[in-house]
């Protein structure tokens, strides 16, 4: 069985510098998203860096590549999944998976029901974000966190007619007590937000690190990421947990600092 992947994280892919057309709106979530041409120059490079194949996610468990794989991620479900991204991906002949928010599933720069179904209809897995995208989910409650799970799970596999088993964590936030939870509700691969390549388990769940893709990055950041540049790694798992620490350090104070510097920008 696979023991290490390859998983980029992106989230909207936006035209026209309007970052509020896919996704939530502000300046925090902007920090996120790229344009229509980055990402061709994304998809691009990586091609050209590839040295192991891009999977679809149902295809990690029957792998056993001698280099790791490389899987698309892209959070939040922003109507961008539909309008730019799925097709950018599928002429390369790649599927990415799209982790949807559900209470926000049919709002305007959401995707809707149709375009998930079609989605998933094109070969792209569909996974869960959560209900309502908590800002820090280790701090809610464990029956919050499960309604978070199991009701996003279960409005996703309606839509798409066959179970949904995948999701990720909004925020960042990951604790033991979130892998439980959705391990209880039926979630088989929870992404994270850390950048590793090593797959985890806890019960009969995995674990999977990712690789955050943000605003500003140029095609050669990716493209290091999946060519298995040590340097790149290590210089992004250090600068992940500096943040990491900051946040635990200042609490709520960090994400509103962020956003006051951010608005000045």
């Amino acid at each position: 069985m696979i023991d290490r992947v390859i998983t980029l994280l992106y989230h909207d892919v936006i035209d026209g510098g309007n970052y509020d057309s896919s996704g939530f709106g502000g300046s925090n979530p902007a920090e996120y998203k790229i344009t229509s041409e980055v990402f061709d120059a994304h998809l691009d490079a990586i091609k050209s860096a590839l040295k192991g194949p891009v999977i679809n996610v149902f295809d990690l468990v029957e792998r056993s590549d001698s280099e790791p794989p490389v899987v698309f991620t892209f959070d939040d479900g922003g109507v961008s999944s539909y309008e730019h991204i799925a097709p950018a991906l599928e002429k390369h002949g790649w599927r990415g998976c799209f982790f949807v928010t559900t209470d926000r599933i049919g709002e305007p720069s959401f995707l809707n029901h149709k375009q998930i179904e079609e989605l998933h209809r094109r070969g792209h897995a569909i996974g869960s974000h959560s209900c309502s995208h908590p800002v820090k989910m280790s701090a809610c409650s464990r029956e919050r966190m499960m309604h978070e799970w199991k009701d996003s799970l279960a409005i996703l596999s309606e839509i798409v007619g066959r179970s949904v088993t995948v999701a990720s964590i909004p925020g960042g936030f990951y604790s033991r007590e979130i892998a439980e939870t959705a391990l209880s509700s039926g979630v088989q691969m929870l992404f994270t937000s850390e950048p590793i390549q090593r797959i985890q388990w806890v019960g009969d769940c995995m674990i999977i690190g990712r690789f955050g893709v943000k605003r500003g990055m140029g095609s050669s950041i990716p493209a290091q990421f999946v060519a298995g540049d040590k340097l790149r790694r290590l210089r992004t798992y250090a600068y992940w947990n500096l943040k990491k620490s900051a946040k635990a350090l200042v609490g709520p104070l960090y994400t509103s600092l962020r956003t006051c510097l951010l608005a000045r920008r």
